[in-house]
């Protein structure tokens, strides 16, 4: 067993995280995946831009009657008022155009300037999450959560939490529509719950008393498992050696934790660039009950399934790639799962889209690698950057895989998002 040790950080130190950036931009063309069959590949269908606003760390939800919805926060230099309006847009044609969303301002309850998520409940609640964020401070000062039951057109808030250090949220609902919210807030992950759809919240006991809220599933038959990870309070707390999957099978009245796969080193302060960058490490249950981890060893990026509720794992390598990969980030689409995650290679930096039918490593199919139009806002924006921990997927009905990722171009002025369209 490890040793755990909770280091807090200083300010000096907090201030010092920066997410990971490479040197200027290459050519466009994208690079093909080597040894891959062409057959097998995931091929690049288009992209859209819009530059209605910055969505950096985007989320993508479709709702059932069609509408796409897209949230993310704006810039991590300007952005700086944590009773900022939450942003979300809006497409009624695939992705191909967006509008802005009015969801309310702070006298309703709707404010944040930092982490966000979006789900869609069985019966068709919008559920969005943000955080509130004080950068002079370096610390988070709230979780909100907005509800809407009419596609988005109006929508009810609560702060679930007013608490300084408040951290990455998730919001997930169960197919009975019990809804669940966890944070974290440098002691401990947070758990609320909502049996009205959204319209108001109640604590819980912790799921876990140290810890980040690294990720949030939900299984077919109302599982729940929480991805715990040693840094928390927006790098502001890391409990060394703390690697832990919490799960419940009784709607998170209990817990159970357990021992999660892989080797992982980590860096609280992203400024050693021999350690690969880590926040979020994705989870995900595929329908037939399956729950999946995702996560990078450097060259290679790792997937592991476990049948039994995170009890026992069976692990395999999705692909080596060239370089190192960082932020990796999937989703459950049946019994698949896809995910993306981004590569440095040397002084570039790409993004690459991978599925995985059946669940099954051996079975994964990639597409190119691709270069979102995201750089460093300072010093120097002529440098590539990730522009968030996590790019999103979605799966549409008609089998084409979309990818938002953040337009974050000072040197251009172009502030925005784009989605990328990809086929088998």
């Amino acid at each position: 067993m490890k040793t755990m040790t909770k280091v807090v950080l200083s300010a000096a130190s907090a201030a010092s995280m920066v997410l990971w950036g490479c040197a200027p931009p290459v050519a466009e063309e994208a690079q093909p995946v080597d040894g891959a069959p062409a057959e097998k590949q995931l091929a690049a269908a288009g992209r859209s831009d819009s530059l209605d606003g910055l969505v950096r760390e985007p989320m993508i939800v479709r709702h059932p009657a069609g509408r796409l919805f897209v949230s993310g926060y704006g810039s991590q230099v300007t952005g700086t008022n944590p009773e900022s309006s939450p942003l979300l847009w809006s497409s009624d044609d695939d992705g191909a155009t967006w509008k802005p969303v009015d969801v309310g301002d702070s006298s309703v309850g709707a404010a944040g300037n930092s982490d966000v998520d979006l789900h869609v409940g069985p019966e068709g609640t919008l559920y969005f999450a943000s955080m509130g964020f004080d950068r002079a401070e370096r610390a988070g000062t709230h979780i909100a959560i907005g509800a809407s039951a009419d596609g988005g057109e109006s929508w009810t808030w609560n702060r679930i939490s007013e608490t300084k250090f408040d951290d990455r949220p998730w919001v997930r609902a169960t197919p009975s529509g019990t809804a669940h919210a966890i944070w974290n807030d440098g002691e401990g992950v947070r758990h609320a719950v909502s049996s009205d759809r959204g319209q108001s919240w109640e604590e819980r006991d912790a799921i876990y008393e140290r810890g980040g809220s690294s990720h949030f599933a939900v299984g077919p038959s109302g599982e729940l498992a929480v991805r715990i990870a040693p840094i928390s309070a927006s790098g502001n707390v890391f409990d060394e050696g703390l690697e832990l999957l919490a799960v419940s099978a009784d709607d998170g009245t209990t817990w159970t934790t357990h021992a999660v796969p892989g080797d992982r080193q980590w860096d609280p302060t992203f400024s050693d660039p021999n350690v690969v960058p880590r926040w979020v490490e994705p989870i995900a249950w595929t329908d037939d009950g399956r729950l999946h981890a995702l996560w990078s060893e450097g060259a290679v990026v790792q997937f592991a399934t476990s049948s039994d509720r995170g009890e026992s794992w069976s692990t395999g390598e999705l692909t080596p790639v060239e370089g190192i990969a960082f932020f990796p980030y999937m989703i459950a689409d049946g019994n698949a799962l896809v995910a993306t995650w981004f590569e440095q290679d040397g002084e570039e930096l790409y993004t690459r889209l991978a599925r995985i039918d059946g669940g099954e490593a051996s079975e994964a199919t990639l597409s190119e690698r691709f270069q979102p139009d995201s750089f460093l806002e300072a010093p120097d924006p002529t440098v590539r950057n990730s522009a968030g921990e996590y790019v999103p997927p979605l799966v549409l009905p008609n089998g084409r895989h979309l990818v938002v990722t953040p337009i974050q171009d000072k040197a251009n002025e172009r502030w925005g998002f784009t989605t990328w369209s990809f086929e088998l």
